[in-house]
């Protein structure tokens, strides 16, 4: 039931209406990625009324993510919660109407048809890979899509409806090469950046779930500067690798290989093949033996005896982030070594 005292002010606008708010507490949305715009976003459609969020991210709250990721504090950091899971908390303590799924995993083209669903996908993300594997598994399944990006003092946003508009690849056809451009974490960026884009992504999605019309425009911002702009985008490309010729490269690819994370001398592993949770418990267990373990109901952490230098994190979905080398081979034995999954 909509609760009018909660949602009246917003009611009373003629783009919603009773039968908008009625909409929004029928709908369903997924935000990929819970950083500084994942948070936004989030906490926005949680407080505009969305039936149902899904809110999927892989990694644990840190203290440099206080500066812009507004659904977390100190508390949260000490903790290392899960990005995912405290989200949730905060959230469903701002509005206990809406069902909100916290996800911790990592989204990729072996689990994202099955997260994702049919629901509205909204993206805080923070690299171009993830984003192409959003747009292929948006444009197969016609499924909407907001995009978003920031680093620095500059923004960019655009919704996707696929047969309708443009989709990433028709406008940029192919993602950077690794390293040729800035990221947060080698160049920083500003909070409230992060905040105007995922305000603007989160009026689009607002618009599409109420069956009203984002803009068909690519919008870009330095708000350093305060320039705003809107490009007009036409109609999908026929020569379009993705919509226009049908050919999803990104969602047919093999599960992503080992990646040292950006600035953080860590590298990220995934199993070989998984197809159930693993037992937490259990391997809790087992790497008692050879090290100090913390174990969470979200993750476990191991400090190896043998190898102090470094620090294991371990989630229910197989994926390990070894802590202390940025080496990817090293990083692969110790998996194999310690996990053997």
């Amino acid at each position: 039931m909509i609760s009018v005292n909660r949602y009246d002010r917003q009611i009373l606008l003629p783009q919603i209406g009773p039968a908008g708010q009625a909409a929004l507490a029928a709908s369903r949305a997924v935000v990929v990625g819970c950083g500084a715009l994942g948070c936004v976003l989030a906490e926005q459609l949680v407080r505009a009324g969305v039936g149902h969020l899904k809110i999927v991210d892989r990694d644990i709250v840190e203290t440099t993510n206080l500066q812009r990721q507004t659904l977390f504090d100190e508390s949260d950091a000490r903790r290392g919660l899960p990005k995912a899971v405290a989200a949730a908390n905060r959230l469903r303590s701002v509005n206990g109407e809406v069902n909100i799924e916290p996800i911790v995993s990592d989204l990729h083209a072996g689990n994202a048809e099955a997260i994702l669903g049919s629901a509205l996908i909204l993206d805080g993300t923070d690299n171009a890979e993830t984003r192409y594997l959003l747009n292929d598994i948006a444009v197969k399944n016609h499924i909407p899509w907001i995009y978003g990006a920031c680093v620095g003092v500059e923004g960019r946003m655009m919704a996707v409806r696929p047969g309708r508009t443009p989709c990433l690849r028709c406008i940029y056809p192919t993602p950077p090469a690794a390293g040729t451009v800035p990221t947060c974490d080698t160049t920083g960026v500003l909070g409230a950046v992060a905040a105007a884009v995922a305000s603007m992504q989160a009026v689009a999605a607002i618009q599409l779930l109420i069956g009203a019309e984002p803009p068909a425009q690519l919008v870009s911002m330095d708000l350093w500067r305060g320039r705003l702009h809107g490009t007009p985008l036409d109609g999908p490309r026929g020569d379009c690798p993705c919509c226009g010729e049908r050919r999803f490269e990104f969602l047919d690819r093999p599960v992503r290989e080992p990646a040292a994370l950006c600035g953080r001398n860590a590298v990220q592993v995934q199993p070989a093949r998984q197809s159930e949770p693993v037992d937490l418990d259990l391997l809790a267990a087992k790497l008692r033996g050879v090290g100090q373990v913390e174990l969470t109901p979200y993750l476990l952490r191991c400090r190896l005896e043998a190898l102090a230098e470094l620090r294991l994190t371990l989630f229910a979905d197989g994926r390990m982030i070894v802590h202390g080398t940025s080496d990817i081979d090293r990083a692969r034995s110790i998996y194999a070594r310690y996990v053997g999954i």
